[in-house]
């Protein structure tokens, strides 16, 4: 299929041959025909799949020729909301359809000249357009199409209770709504089926890796022993840089006050801190100031630091494609990076689920004094546990890993844990 073959306006097809672009994209090849229709969509579909021409071009499309805030495009960062609206810019040259675009960290006056000057697609972040909203500077109640882009993001930030606030100044009847997510945990699902009005589902979602230069490893260790652990992998030599990954935001600051009190520099990133507190840290991060910055959820596709030397689960995933785009933090651009990933018994089920989207076994390395069945080895080194899975039991570890649910909540003895990982420590 090529782009001359969908039913899009001249202009937006000259448009998209100007920018090289001549056969669609998976994602837009299945997303744009159901669009251009009028039908509810729900994709899945990452970074880097070009989902903003899939749902911008038929809501350009639908547009022509119509005045006054029409579309509403909601991003979880000020990032990504400039680059959709650079995009939309792009796409909608000669159509006279103009895009306007709020986001926080800026003065709200800043926006008025946007929002004033006449504008059919607004690109905002939920925050800001709700500051806006409390004002009386923007009126929803014409949008006739709805867009959430990255709304796993959205969701990990905390920004629910703004999108229900959001949907509450849109028009509830005649309105099309595309929700796009790179990953689709219950919590999308829900949202989705709150705003999609029987959807069409379409995804393409690249085959699941890791960078080739990352080294993976799964360290078994007491929960009330995580802590002592981190502190001990971050005191070695190699470990330039470290991103930090913790379930919650209370446990975030808990493990900063920790390291802090340790005597280590850290930073904390979660949806909690706001957004001159992020820069801050992130930039801190970057320019070397901290070695260490613990992040939840919120900023596992947000930070863009190249040289990080260490990413380390602290808690595992719940999502297990969640883990694959921590990891995505180290190794890029060809460099090599350490993936390090506790696992207290509760958690078993947890790396179980990202051994299976993976499809092998993750390395296991038994600390002597904080594993929960490692034997003391002689002279006090970890000991390695190598184990490949053959292709033939793939099948049956996911069983076993469907299989934990009585014990994910718990934890086991030494004897209960080497069981259900069928690991053997070498000495």
């Amino acid at each position: 299929m090529r782009f001359d073959e969908l039913d899009l306006a001249p202009e937006l097809l000259r448009n998209v041959r100007e920018l090289g672009y001549d056969i669609p994209t998976p994602i837009q090849q299945q997303a744009i025909p159901f669009a251009l229709e009028g039908r509810d969509v729900l994709g899945r579909a990452p970074t880097g799949t070009g989902k903003t021409a899939a749902f911008m071009l038929p809501t350009l499309n639908r547009l022509r020729g119509k005045e006054g805030l029409r579309a509403l495009v909601l991003c979880p960062t000020r990032e990504l909301a400039i680059q959709v609206a650079d995009n939309a810019r792009m796409y909608s040259r000669g159509t006279e359809l103009f895009v306007g675009i709020v986001y926080g960290g800026t003065p709200l006056d800043k926006d008025l000249r946007d929002l004033r000057a006449g504008i059919e697609v607004l690109v905002a972040t939920p925050g800001r357009l709700n500051d806006h909203l409390e004002r009386g500077n923007v009126d929803l109640s014409n949008v006739e199409v709805l867009i959430l882009d990255e709304a796993d993001r959205m969701l990990d930030m905390g920004f629910k209770p703004q999108i229900d606030q959001i949907m509450r100044r849109c028009r509830r009847t005649g309105r099309q709504t595309l929700l796009f997510s790179a990953t689709m945990p219950n919590s999308v699902k829900s949202l989705a089926y709150e705003l999609l009005n029987d959807p069409i589902t379409v995804e393409a979602a690249p085959k699941v890796t890791t960078a080739e230069g990352v080294e993976q490893f799964v360290y078994p260790v007491e929960t009330s022993k995580k802590t002592e652990l981190l502190l001990h992998i971050l005191k070695q030599e190699d470990v330039r840089t470290a991103l930090v990954f913790s379930r919650t935001k209370f446990g975030a600051d808990r493990i900063a006050g920790q390291l802090t009190r340790a005597g280590l520099t850290v930073e904390v990133m979660h949806s909690d801190r706001n957004m001159a507190q992020r820069v801050r840290a992130l930039e801190a991060f970057r320019s070397g100031d901290v070695k260490v910055l613990i992040a939840t959820d919120v900023a596992q596709r947000g930070i863009d630091v190249e040289g990080i030397s260490h990413v380390i689960n602290y808690d595992a995933p719940r999502d297990p494609e969640g883990y694959v785009h921590r990891v995505g933090r180290t190794a890029r651009a060809g460099e090599k990076g350490v993936a390090i990933t506790f696992m207290s018994g509760g958690e078993i089920g947890d790396v179980a689920a990202v051994e299976h989207l993976l499809g092998s076994r993750i390395m296991r390395v038994n600390v002597p004094g904080f594993s929960v069945f490692a034997e003391e080895s002689v002279d006090g080194a970890p000991q390695v546990t190598t184990q490949t899975m053959p292709e033939s039991k793939k099948e049956q570890r996911a069983s076993r890993g469907r299989k934990m649910g009585k014990h994910a909540g718990k934890e086991l003895s030494p004897e209960e844990l080497q069981k259900l990982l069928g690991a053997s420590s070498a000495a």
